[in-house]
């Protein structure tokens, strides 16, 4: 630093008016002030610049800092429940030989012996309970069904679909898993377009293996069978043979996968809980199968499939 102060003529050493060399520790401090002035004052600007508050760093943190998950939104006591599916909810089987039985539904039954999801959690069900389930749905059904259940905007829609994906006349007949995904996706895209609102339960595909090793031991439910009920997993019931295991795991496996699907397009939407697999890990007995078919839920079957739902619906987070 002491070298750029130095000029030809060694202005530094002429006299000081009163006689004195001029330090220079003088033009040194002075410059050193004249730097830490500069600095005071950038400051001041800096602060300035952003209204005095820190703002720019506000900002700077804000925009590092990740946005906020989206809440999900559930209400555990809704005003109105419409249900879409297949036969199980439409209480197939559960009251006579190949009929519907819509008086027993988990769902939307009204039967004191079953005690439905809609008489758990409505004051008075009658006017706001509907059933659009068919007999024999896939999920390639769902689409229409669930425009039904949204023309009457009903605070909750439950669903229970897929077993008829899987319950196929042979294994090689069982719907796709991508194709199930699709149907899947429409089904609450249908229902986002016109009750944007409207809350979804989505019940688990039960576990078809399960119900055969139960239905099995019946020598009714075996002859009933051979008329042609979910083949993919009924056919020659008692064999024991590689190739009838083998079949059976295949269907096993398409449930678990579709059940897969249920849950990742469920958690894509806000008002929507699964049951996270209540239902396909439900151990049904002998007593919860109908005495035709010994496949279908029983009234007994019924009711449990309604106190599984109701315990799911009024949690205040889904349980495992």
């Amino acid at each position: 630093m002491t070298e750029s102060h130095h000029t030809g003529s060694d202005r530094s050493k002429r006299p000081h008016p009163s006689g004195r060399l001029r330090p220079r520790t003088v033009t040194i401090s002075a410059f050193a002030a004249i730097l830490v002035a500069g600095l005071v004052l950038a400051l001041v600007h800096g602060s300035s610049s952003d209204g005095g508050s820190g703002k720019g760093a506000q900002r700077a943190e804000s925009s590092a800092r990740p946005h906020a998950k989206p809440q999900r939104i559930w209400d555990r006591s809704p005003g109105s429940i419409a249900a879409v599916g297949d036969s199980i909810t439409r209480g197939f089987d559960a009251c006579s030989l190949l009929s519907d039985c819509t008086k027993v539904s988990w769902a939307t039954g009204t039967e004191n012996e079953v005690d439905s999801l809609a008489s758990r959690l409505l004051t008075d069900p009658r006017g706001k309970s509907w059933n659009y389930a068919v007999s024999g749905a896939v999920a390639d059904d769902l689409p229409a069904q669930m425009r039904k259940a949204a023309d009457v905007r009903p605070g909750m829609v439950t669903v229970m679909s897929g077993a008829n994906d899987a319950c196929r006349p042979s294994v090689a007949r069982m719907t796709p898993v991508e194709d199930f995904r699709a149907d899947i996706r429409e089904g609450l895209r249908v229902l986002r377009a016109e009750s944007p609102k409207t809350q979804v339960y989505v019940s688990s595909v039960p576990d078809l293996r399960r119900l055969w090793q139960q239905g099995r031991k019946n020598p009714i439910g075996e002859r009933v069978w051979g008329l042609g009920i979910c083949q993919s997993m009924l056919k020659d019931p008692q064999s024991m043979d590689k190739a009838a295991h083998d079949r059976r795991q295949q269907v096993y496996d398409r449930a678990v996968d579709y059940n897969s699907v249920l849950k990742e397009e469920c958690a894509k939407d806000l008002r929507c809980r699964y049951d996270n697999g209540a239902v396909f890990r439900y151990r049904f007995t002998g007593a919860e199968l109908s005495n035709w078919d010994w496949f279908h839920p029983s009234k007994a079957g019924q009711r449990s499939l309604a106190e599984m739902a109701y315990r799911q619906i009024v949690a205040r987070r889904p349980t495992g």
